[in-house]
């Protein structure tokens, strides 16, 4: 029993379980939405186990397919796997329990959350394999991000409204962007290894202002979300912060210096998560 306390310890600190922040907010925005208000508490408890299950079956997954990866590479040579600290078996088995939390939860909030949860799970899982084979994965990796605000829509309401599509766009460009900036670091690396990247196919300072581009257009996206749910000011001081956040994120870094990288994407798109959840659910909110 201790053993496996240490392993999932070890587990959930592999995966950053805790960096489910990333994505939470933007799904706890498409309910509010939904919902025009706040969700019942039954479902928005639904909502966040089925985001946190999938996101940890996920980076789980993640880890174990690049593992031999990892090993390879000095800045993640000392993960879990590569450094012998957990075992596949273990692991492949967190995977799975965690797939079964995410159907379950699924199951649980409505029909079509259910039939979808198969598709949801490719989506999540296909992304640890793009690499391999696309330079555009982070637009993979901002798709499987990016379902979440849509897949809270169908939890509330039990069907799809094609706005609520604008957000998913919005929340794909917003990762996307990060992504290629996280992988500059990576850039001697995959380059060697044979690995795709926006940085490793135009270099990293042209990786930057593609990372710059597609954060313009999430803002843009944002603002069309606005309008089409006809929120108010609240909402649009929420996209100012987030440009703000954005404008100060890319300014802190730099294709000759990336020391503050970490604090970049961890800490400042937690951030903009946050409080852009913040303020479009305090619109709606104001408007009941």
């Amino acid at each position: 029993m201790r053993q496996m306390i240490q392993n999932t310890r070890v587990t959930l600190e592999m995966i950053k379980w805790e960096h489910s922040v990333f994505a939470l907010p933007f799904a706890l925005t498409g309910a509010v939405l939904a919902a025009n208000g706040w969700p019942s508490l039954r479902v928005t408890g639904l909502i966040v186990l089925c985001m946190v299950a999938a996101r940890t079956a996920a980076m789980a997954f993640n880890r174990l397919v690049d593992a031999d990866i990892d090993a390879a590479n000095p800045r993640t040579k000392m993960r879990a796997l590569p450094a012998g600290t957990l075992q596949r078996g273990f692991v492949t088995a967190f995977v799975a329990l965690s797939v079964v939390v995410f159907v379950l939860g699924a199951a649980l909030l409505n029909r079509l959350c259910l039939l979808l949860s198969p598709v949801a799970l490719v989506i999540i899982f296909g992304y640890s394999f793009a690499k391999r084979f696309t330079r555009w994965s982070h637009l993979i990796l901002g798709l499987a991000l990016g379902i979440a605000p849509t897949a809270a829509w169908i939890a509330v309401r039990g069907s799809l409204d094609p706005r609520i599509l604008v957000l998913t766009l919005a929340v794909l460009l917003w990762v996307a962007g990060f992504d290629v900036l996280y992988a500059c670091q990576d850039f001697d690396h995959d380059r060697g290894a044979g690995l795709n990247s926006i940085p490793q196919a135009f270099g990293v300072r042209a990786a930057f202002g593609i990372a710059r581009g597609l954060h313009g257009l999430m803002l843009l996206a944002l603002v069309t979300m606005v309008f089409l749910f006809g929120l108010g000011p609240l909402a649009m001081t929420g996209i100012g912060v987030t440009a703000a956040l954005l404008l100060y994120e890319h300014s802190i870094i730099s294709p000759s210096d990336l020391r503050r990288l970490n604090a970049a994407f961890f800490t400042l798109n937690g951030i903009i998560s946050v409080v852009f959840f913040l303020f479009v659910a305090a619109d709606v909110l104001r408007r009941r």
